[in-house]
């Protein structure tokens, strides 16, 4: 790796922290960037996942304050830690490009469903009519099927899980960011333990990318805290259709 490579992961680090706090989809700034120095796809994707695990944890620092109550928060993480494992261990033993192809699909469904929150929420009952046990175990598969996305391709799983706690939860959407940031930590922590035992990392990458994400996080999830509801709902449906989009050109060139 020369300067320049270096300059382009440090770069790509930063910005994909913040949006990742803000919004999610960072994965789809350094994922190319890794590409782009040269490492293979599956080299590429599973340096990624371990890399932007720091951004992660400083996301979790920045809105700290913005969490739901510790109890229900704590009894979504194992949840979240058997979704990531399983998402994980399909990536590293099985084909590709079946998923490539659902993924797209994925992203833009999960925006869709944050962009048309509202009329959802009339059809399926708002989050304080639903019963208790119903709104937890939808909260729980929410989690689930959210962290299994992350542990396989971790790239827009900000808006994903966006998108299905905002639809089960009646919270403020900074408090919602703020789980989604715990579990998107939950998810980091977790690949960074399975791809280190038997991934392909390179460690040189992340060893730039990874204290960039850092910085990008921190800053990232200061910066919901001041954002007004309707404008971080719209920058995280605007990230998350071209974060669709991308992927779906990509799957089907």
């Amino acid at each position: 790796m020369d300067l320049s490579d270096a300059a382009l992961l440090l770069v790509a680090g930063l910005a994909a922290g913040t949006v990742n706090a803000v919004a999610g989809g960072g994965s789809l700034i350094t994922f190319p960037a890794l590409i782009a120095v040269g490492l293979p796809p599956v080299a590429a994707n599973v340096s990624n996942s371990v890399a932007v695990c720091p951004g992660y944890l400083a996301s979790v620092a920045g809105s700290w304050r913005d969490l739901p109550p510790r109890r229900a928060v704590l009894a979504l993480l194992p949840t979240a830690l058997v979704g990531t494992t399983i998402g994980a261990l399909l990536l590293l033993n099985t084909p590709a490009r079946a998923f490539e192809l659902v993924v797209p699909f994925l992203v833009l469904g999960a925006t869709a469903v944050l962009a048309f929150q509202d009329p959802l929420r009339r059809l399926v009952g708002h989050p304080r009519d639903l019963g208790a046990r119903r709104r937890v175990v939808t909260l729980q598969v929410m989690v689930l099927l959210g962290t299994v996305y992350g542990g396989y391709f971790g790239a827009a799983l900000g808006v994903m899980l966006i998108a299905g706690l905002a639809l089960v939860l009646d919270e403020t959407l900074a408090r919602v960011a703020a789980l989604k940031n715990m579990l998107s930590a939950v998810v980091g922590l977790t690949t960074v333990g399975i791809f280190a035992a038997f991934g392909p990392l390179n460690w040189a990458a992340v060893a730039v990318v990874a204290p960039a994400t850092l910085v990008g996080g921190y800053v990232g999830a200061r910066l919901v805290r001041r954002l007004p509801p309707v404008v971080l709902k719209s920058l995280i449906v605007v990230f998350g259709t071209v974060i669709g989009g991308y992927l779906l050109h990509r799957a089907l060139r």
